[in-house]
């Protein structure tokens, strides 16, 4: 079996389903897709495709092979190289089985890149996916269930770039490779400068198996901690931007961040009290947290408020309120 890099970019077939209009609207969503590869490139990574690429519909009436025909002759040169002979093709290095039940949007996505990033992502590798636009598959993160047994049910988000932008800038984060959690730490540390960490945020990772993809998963989480406490005006309020981020990592099913139960509070009390990181002999009851859901890690903070303006972390590590 082949292996990847440290992060694992792959196109979604099935942000291409016949829904181009007209051929100048699947030109221009190619453009889109070739310059992120070369985005891709620019970076050392490559942009893996599924070998039936071609065969996909486009418009109601063509699919890829037919409509790739209308290039000029370089352009189709270079797609049908990409796509028929060079690729680099993922069922290569596949290594989710077509026995695996995995959903999105109430759609069974095994035997697809969706399919087979998710189960990446379940083992801890920093995998994501590419779409096509426009298509029904832009936002991001995707959720993806994979059922393992009539009783078990795993529950994970997926990176998913549809613009040329928050790829460049995902890879550009990712440049430096992250080989373990003292490392995570020390980058932590460094780049988060508006977050105020205890002494024992990361200890709880030391003894935990490094994964990549939740070390990634940590820094995207802490970015949005960062803006956010970069997006309170001088009185502690929250500005236009803080209110957006607010609501959306903060609010709904899918979020990124929320509070304890109130029957964790009282259970788990000891457990959610952690050391204040600005004034010995002080404590901090922290319930907020920020969720990475496979495997279960948690980020516990307080945000800022008008009787105190830091943004305190103190620990990163396994969920504590495990029963």
């Amino acid at each position: 079996m082949g292996e990847l890099n440290d992060m694992e970019l792959m196109i979604n077939e099935l942000s291409c389903n016949g829904q181009f209009p007209d051929f100048k609207a699947f030109s221009e969503a190619i453009d889109r897709l070739m310059l992120m590869r070369s985005i891709c490139r620019k970076f050392g990574r490559e942009l893996y495709c599924h070998r039936n690429l071609t065969h996909v519909q486009v418009t109601r009436e063509l699919n890829m092979h037919q409509v790739v025909q209308c290039f000029d002759v370089d352009k189709r040169r270079a797609l049908m190289q990409w796509f028929t002979r060079q690729g680099p093709f993922w069922e290569d290095i596949r290594e989710h089985d077509s026995d695996d039940y995995i959903e999105c949007q109430d759609e069974i996505v095994t035997d697809t890149a969706i399919g087979e990033v998710a189960f990446r992502c379940f083992k801890g590798n920093d995998s994501q996916v590419v779409s096509l636009t426009p298509s029904n598959w832009e936002y991001s993160p995707l959720q993806i269930y994979w059922k393992r047994t009539s009783e078990e049910s795993l529950e994970i988000d997926v990176l998913n770039h549809f613009d040329t932008e928050s790829l460049e800038k995902n890879l550009h984060s990712s440049a430096a490779l992250i080989e373990s959690w003292s490392q995570l730490a020390s980058i932590c540390l460094s780049r988060f400068v508006a977050i105020t960490f205890s002494t024992d945020t990361f200890k709880s990772l030391l003894g935990y198996p490094f994964l990549p993809g939740v070390a990634q998963r940590i820094i995207e989480r802490l970015e949005v901690l960062e803006k956010l406490k970069n997006s309170v005006d001088s009185s502690g309020n929250r500005t236009t931007e803080g209110h957006r981020l607010y609501q959306e990592h903060f609010t709904g099913d899918k979020a990124w961040f929320s509070d304890s139960s109130d029957t964790e509070k009282r259970d788990f009390k000891s457990e959610l009290t952690f050391k204040h990181p600005g004034k010995d002999g002080s404590s901090l009851f922290c319930t907020m947290h920020g969720k990475i859901k496979t495997p279960q890690i948690r980020i516990h903070f307080t945000l800022p408020s008008q009787t105190d303006p830091e943004l305190y972390v103190v620990y990163i590590g396994p969920k504590i309120t495990k029963r």
